[in-house]
């Protein structure tokens, strides 16, 4: 049998050492012998012994976060020996190998699949959402190991030394250090009073020293499963949402 389907980038890349890394830029392959967190539902295919365990998003506490903001990963544990393959619509993946000390905050529509190491909890993003139809919250990730992610197409990485702008849409995740907030993008005038609009009437500001990544695409957030859409919850839960969050 004779086709181009068969040539040598489209067949499985073979690792000695277990972990997760890229079949191709649309496709994630996990060898594994032991366990790791993954989207629920992100499966495509699997060989060897292999066993799906779901999680919700990852604890009680993350479980009512979750129910009130709308963010959150819904996950699974996958564990066993053999080699596990994940994808999102095929959306591009990318690894991130964080080590002590980072910590990434990042869309939970984004988050694929990451090492058991790390840990990960909802956080309210400081003074971002409220004049949008961003959420509210992302997820911060702490500890050391390695974190699949996806994006809408080819994404840029701008380095935050001067202030910065991101459509809250396209925003896929930054440096959890950075200080953020929000800027209205288009000014008030006669067309607005008009109701005529640009369409980009705010955008997250970001400070500090750090990263945005974003992609070339804008989500619709707010639908399915557990993304950033909490801006029309926000005033039905704040103040259940103080006593939980804590910070």
């Amino acid at each position: 049998m004779r086709s181009e389907l068969f040539s040598a980038e489209n067949l499985e890349k073979e690792s000695a050492q277990p972990g997760l890394r890229l079949q191709n830029s649309k496709l994630l392959k996990a060898e594994l012998n032991g366990e790791f967190m993954a989207r629920q539902g992100a499966m495509v295919a699997y060989q060897g012994n292999v066993q799906f365990e779901a999680l919700g998003s990852g604890g009680l506490g993350k479980f009512i976060k979750q129910k009130l903001t709308g963010e959150g990963v819904p996950l699974m544990r996958v564990r066993g020996q053999g080699d596990v393959f994940l994808a999102d619509r095929a959306a591009d993946v990318h690894l991130i190998d964080l080590e002590q000390g980072d910590a990434l905050s990042i869309n939970g529509t984004n988050v694929l699949a990451f090492d058991s190491t790390l840990q990960y909890d909802v956080k309210m993003v400081g003074g971002a959402g409220m004049m949008s139809n961003a959420g509210l919250f992302n997820c911060v990730f702490t500890g050391y190991g390695r974190i699949a992610v996806t994006t809408k197409g080819t994404p840029v990485v701008l380095s935050v030394d001067q202030p910065t702008y991101v459509d809250p849409q396209a925003a896929i995740c930054w440096s959890a250090n950075l200080q953020t907030g929000y800027h209205r993008a288009e000014q008030l005038g006669l067309g607005t009073l008009l109701g005529r609009t640009t369409g980009e009437r705010y955008t997250m500001s970001f400070a500090g020293q750090g990263f945005v990544v974003v992609q070339p695409s804008e989500e619709f957030l707010g639908g399915g499963i557990g993304g950033a859409g909490a801006g029309q919850q926000s005033g039905q839960s704040g103040g259940l949402l103080g006593n939980i969050l804590g910070n």
